[in-house]
């Protein structure tokens, strides 16, 4: 019995997922099918519908695993501790000094290959 109610709620979570993306869907067909209603209407149309998709998707299993997840992550986003103001610039100093040192490598290397095909093929005078 408590496999039937399993496979119920799945084929049930399958529907209502299926239904949310349709929606979503639609709303975003019929924002550039009427377009020659006015922005703000076409706009929240799609909003709308857009909300009524999450909604309804909301109620699937599915859903509700996305929200703990969603929940967990503003958790461990609070667990962060940032870089301050100059640690920020430091490191970003960093960045560009070994990105012009590998540029300028790159430009090396470059410079060197193409005299040594040039004078593989004897263009080079």
């Amino acid at each position: 019995m408590a496999t039937d109610t399993q496979g119920s709620r799945s084929t049930l979570d399958t529907a209502f997922s299926l239904v949310s993306v349709a929606v979503v869907a639609v709303s975003i067909w019929a924002f550039y099918a009427f377009d020659e209603l006015h922005g703000l209407i076409r706009t929240g149309g799609l909003l709308a519908a857009c909300a009524a998709g999450i909604a309804i998707f909301m109620q699937t299993s599915y859903g509700r695993i996305c929200w703990e997840y969603m929940k967990g992550a503003r958790v461990e986003l609070r667990r962060v501790i940032w870089p301050t103001r100059k640690e920020t610039m430091q490191t970003t100093g960093m960045i560009l000094v070994v990105v012009l040192i590998v540029a300028l490598g790159l430009w090396g290397v470059d410079s060197i290959l193409i005299v040594l095909l040039e004078l593989f093929m004897g263009t080079r005078g």
